[in-house]
């Protein structure tokens, strides 16, 4: 398809006009105007948001007004698909040749690069420049740095390579995800806006430390903690307010001042006076937390530190948008330096330290935004869209109970606050303008919630608990700046004016400080007082119904929270099994004698499945549940009791699981090697297992808008997989029935119901039995997963060493393993949960030692079976394809092996024992072929031998399917789940 009528008119129009007038023909805003506009309003965009939608929602924000002193604010088009920027576009008149403009190509990168968007454009219509925005810029760069040619277009190229800029460009082509494979490619050299702003808090961190440490020697480990992270949130605070037009930029002064602290000390007393927020509390006041903040303002900085901390804040040292700094930016920012703490040591000397849990959980890792907005859209958006009036929905009490730096509640703030909007605009918004206390007001002809309105909204609706008071801290102050997101000094003055009140609400009674698991009853339960007082502390006791919880939702009619959300902790209790460590060792006892928590009991105990439980047990009736969790949540054992309580608990519920976790840029969490889910439900009066359904969409990456597989499951159906574990599987509809088929079958049984086979793990701990394991060649063969593959054990190995095992040593000590002098089956315990195969079986002759990243499958004595018919269906398609459907993990567990449905024979039947011994010759052969593949010489007759192996396994297969009766079409089912 050809360009448009209009572009093409548009093309003609200004090369006539560049031949008359020459450049000068036109300005800069009459070029957005005539031509910028209608060029992208060709591409699909709703450029003059005749949509009518509210502010929050255009499609294109276009920068008309000016920050403080004048300065832009942002990129003249801010390009969106719902509320996330996609790409912007930078305009200049026709005689700025972009091409060699230093300044305007800084100007685009820096918008770029603050805004997080991958491709930017930079055009004064004449060219179509785009650059690629990932890399943070510096005004010395040549204007070519970044440039992106293959994407950038001459104007006479418009008409010709139309096609090329739609397929990139278009909002059609933007939501089908036209950047993806330009974003997933790595550009060395990138650092983004997030990480670099943390290396830049994390250095001020350091230096303020140093210097408060060592000038004010009377102030412990916990107040100097305090004092630097107060110091940093408000001078943050203060920049982004001068950022967006709040404050005039009086930080940048102090760098003229002596007592530079003293000074900053005034400005923050000033900013008491005008927010009221909790951020700044240096006087007592009525309905206020008792302590103040007075006592920081006393205390001795050195001059060169303030100075530069605030240097660095401002251009050239600066390369940060401050006005327009997402709040999820920010938020992952904090959340990364919440993941340090300040440890003074005795010669006051100070370290900054990963946090233990951290360290252990291997570094922080922040919810993305797309997840955020999925689980906010799908519980406060549901509870609002029954909203009928602002009073209704002011009843709303939404909480995260593991609230880090708030980006749960920030996104669930704005749900709100736009759901208000929207309100009174369609409502007729005059009336909501009028009176003492107006709702909205009118700016630049737009509507606007008044600060007051916001204030309401975030007191009235907003909730938030965390063990870290650094991080209930940064939650606070995310909040206050959200509040004040598309302010400036003209509007707050209008407002002031018209009701004059401090513009920030303090939040302490909404955000609170505590531990979500654990109640005041904690000394009662575990059976001992507090060691103490640094204890008590730690363990941080919270009553979500005292007086210091939220008594108030606890005490309404139907109690508890209309809608939780959250991403819980995912750390580990245990390294083993029934041995935590501190602080983990209290709450392990205390979950165990807590009958609240009996859910969460499983294996190695783990954070994430007891803030489930709480999760539940925080909700009302009917309201809303939204979560992202490890995907072990649905099928691994030590979850089978959470799992239960959960899907038992909840209707509607929709389970989205991301099970990719090997492609850093194809998972959820980049940076954590980690299957997901995103969980969502109504909390309902516990229904029986019958009746508990959850509807699971598989993705194949982290996108929602990959394609899926989707099925609808009953909680008692998964009893037929396995009655004490129910995993929840992953599939289509038709692949649950054929599981479900295949597991009812008259001749079916799990391997589990069998008592003549037995399934364990390998016998030998290579850690505890470290010292009898050796590199002795005249020892005992200590045998690993790694060296099986299907019908052989490898010659050589992809990873690790042969082993061998003292076994005289051992048995001084320990008592003989019988299993060792039997003939029997070894699987690998580990294989990738992309990886073709994923059950590896072999056997192996007696005697041998296992170690335990291996799985054994022996026979009793009195079996009918031969081994080698277990091996054909252990290593057959069928049996791939049925473990991966109910596999979450790179596990090949006991648990899941015995859950395999065995076809059980009835020997005295001669087609069932032809069957049996048919699949017995078979696999001998195999175990044969696949002996004399690494023997064989030169390529053809190893050509021949692999055919005869691949011809052998098809005979297998088939006789398998045979046994199970399975359909043509159900053969293909599982040939194209097991590839």
């Amino acid at each position: 398809m050809g360009a448009p009528k209009k572009i093409r008119e548009l093309v003609k129009g200004f090369e006539l006009n560049l031949k008359i007038d020459g450049k000068d023909f036109i300005d800069e805003a009459n070029l957005r105007n005539e031509y910028i506009n209608e060029f992208f309003k060709c591409l699909g965009w709703d450029v003059e948001n005749n949509k009518r939608r509210i502010a929050s929602w255009k499609e294109v924000i276009l920068e008309r007004s000016h920050g403080a002193k004048g300065k832009k604010k942002r990129a003249d088009y801010t390009i969106r698909i719902g509320q996330t920027p996609v790409f912007l576009v930078e305009a200049k008149r026709p005689s700025v040749n972009i091409r060699k403009d230093v300044d305007s190509v800084y100007q685009l990168r820096k918008y770029g690069w603050n805004q997080r968007v991958v491709l930017s454009i930079l055009t004064n219509f004449e060219f179509f420049a785009v650059y690629d925005c990932r890399k943070q810029p510096f005004r010395s760069e040549r204007a070519k740095t970044s440039l992106v040619p293959k994407l950038s277009f001459h104007y006479r190229e418009y008409v010709s390579r139309w096609a090329e800029i739609e397929s990139m460009f278009s909002k059609a082509a933007i939501e089908k995800g036209s950047f993806d494979e330009f974003a997933i490619k790595k550009r060395s050299g990138t650092l983004p806006v997030d990480e670099a702003f943390l290396e830049e808090i994390e250095s001020w961190r350091k230096q303020l430390a140093k210097d408060i440490a060592k000038r004010n020697r009377r102030l412990s480990n916990d107040q100097i903690t305090s004092v630097v992270q107060r110091t940093i949130d408000r001078i943050i605070f203060l920049r982004i307010c001068e950022g967006r037009g709040i404050e005039h930029e009086q930080l940048i002064k102090l760098l003229e001042e002596s007592n530079t602290y003293n000074c900053l000390g005034v400005l923050f007393k000033t900013a008491d006076k005008k927010y009221n927020s909790g951020l700044f509390y240096f006087k007592k006041e009525k309905n206020r937390l008792p302590e103040t903040d007075e006592w920081m303002l006393n205390l001795k900085i050195d001059d060169k530190v303030i100075k530069r901390i605030i240097r660095q804040l401002y251009e050239p040292y600066c390369h940060y948008q401050f006005a327009m700094m997402p709040a999820d930016v920010l938020g992952q920012v904090y959340e990364q330096f919440l993941g340090k703490t300040i440890k003074l040591k005795k010669s006051r000397r100070v370290e900054i330290k990963y946090k233990p849990e951290v360290k252990k959980a291997g570094g922080v890792y922040y919810t993305p935004t797309y997840i955020v907005d999925y689980i906010v859209e799908n519980t406060v958006g549901k509870l609002l869209e029954k909203c009928k009036t602002p009073r209704t929905a002011s009843n709303l009490k939404i909480l995260d109970p593991a609230c880090g730096s708030g980006s749960f509640l920030i996104v669930a703030y704005q749900k709100l606050m736009d759901w208000h909007l929207e309100y009174y605009i369609m409502d007729g918004p005059k009336k909501y303008s009028r009176g003492r206390k107006p709702k909205i007001f009118e700016f630049n002809g737009e509507w606007h919630l008044t600060t007051g309105e916001k204030k309401r909204i975030l007191l009235n609706n907003i909730f938030g608990v965390d063990i870290d008071e650094q991080a209930v801290e940064v939650t606070k102050l995310s909040l206050l700046l959200k509040v004040l997101e598309g302010e400036n000094d003209r509007t707050l003055q209008k407002q002031l004016l018209l009701f004059p009140e401090r513009v920030l609400p303090d939040l302490h009674r909404n955000i609170r400080c505590g531990n979500s698991l654990i109640g005041t009853d904690f000394e009662d339960e575990i059976g001992r007082s507090y060691e103490s007082e640094k204890e008590r502390s730690q363990v941080n006791a919270f009553d979500w119904d005292g007086e210091k919880g939220f008594p108030e939702i606890f005490n309404r009619k139907n109690p508890g929270f209309d809608a939780v959300i959250a991403n819980p902790p995912y750390d580990v209790l245990e390294k083993e099994r029934g041995k935590a460590s501190w602080p983990h060792d209290l709450l392990s006892d205390y979950v165990r004698i807590n009958k609240n928590y009996k859910y969460g009991l499983g294996g190695k105990l783990n954070l994430f499945r007891f803030f489930i439980i709480r999760f539940v047990h925080l909700l009302r009736r009917n309201g809303k549940l939204g979560m992202i969790t490890p995907l072990a949540l649905l099928a691994d054992i030590s979850c089978a009791r959470t799992r239960r309580h959960l899907v038992c608990c909840t209707t509607k519920s929709i389970a989205n699981c991301f099970p990719q976790k090997d492609n850093p840029k194809r998972r959820v969490f980049t940076k954590a090697k980690l299957s997901t889910v995103v969980y969502t439900g109504t909390r309902t009066p516990k229904q029986s297992e019958e009746r508990a359904q959850v509807r699971v969409r598989a993705f194949p990456w982290n996108s929602f808008n990959d394609q899926y597989v989707e099925c609808l499951i009953r909680l008692q159906d998964t009893r037929l997989l396995d009655p004490e574990n129910t995993p929840i599987p992953l599939l289509n509809e038709d692949t649950w029935r054929l599981c479900k088929k295949i597991h009812k079958m008259r001749m079916v049984v799990r391997i589990a119901e069998l008592s003549d086979i037995e399934v364990r793990r390998g016998e030998i701990n290579q850690t505890v039995y470290r010292s009898f394991i050796s590199s002795n060649k005249k020892l005992h063969r200590l045998l690993k997963g790694v060296e099986f593959g299907q019908y052989i054990m490898h010659k050589e190995l992809s990873q690790g060493k042969r082993e061998w095992f003292n076994e005289k040593a051992f048995l001084k000590k320990h008592s003989s393993y019988s299993i060792i002098k039997k003939r029997r089956i070894a699987t690998q315990r580990i294989t990738g949960v992309d990886e073709k195969l994923r059950i590896v079986a072999t056997i192996i002759e007696s005697p041998a030692y296992f170690a335990d990243s291996t799985n054994s499958v022996s026979l009793s004595e009195e079996s009918p079976y031969a081994l080698e018919y277990v091996l054909g269906l252990l290593n057959s398609k069928m049996f791939q394809w049925r473990f991966k459907v109910t596999s979450t993990n790179n596990n090949v567990g006991t648990n899941e092996i015995k859950s395999l449905p065995f076809r059980s024979m009835i020997f005295s039947h001669k087609k069932d024992k032809a069957r049996h011994d048919r699949i017995v010759k078979l696999v001998e052969t195999m175990i044969d072929l696949n002996k004399k593949l690494p023997k064989a010489k030169g390529g053809h007759q190893k050509e021949v031998i692999q055919r005869q192996i691949d011809a052998t396994n098809r005979k297998i297969d088939k006789l398998v399917y045979e046994l199970y009766g399975l359909t043509n079409r159900e053969i293909k089912i599982v040939e194209e789940g097991a590839l």
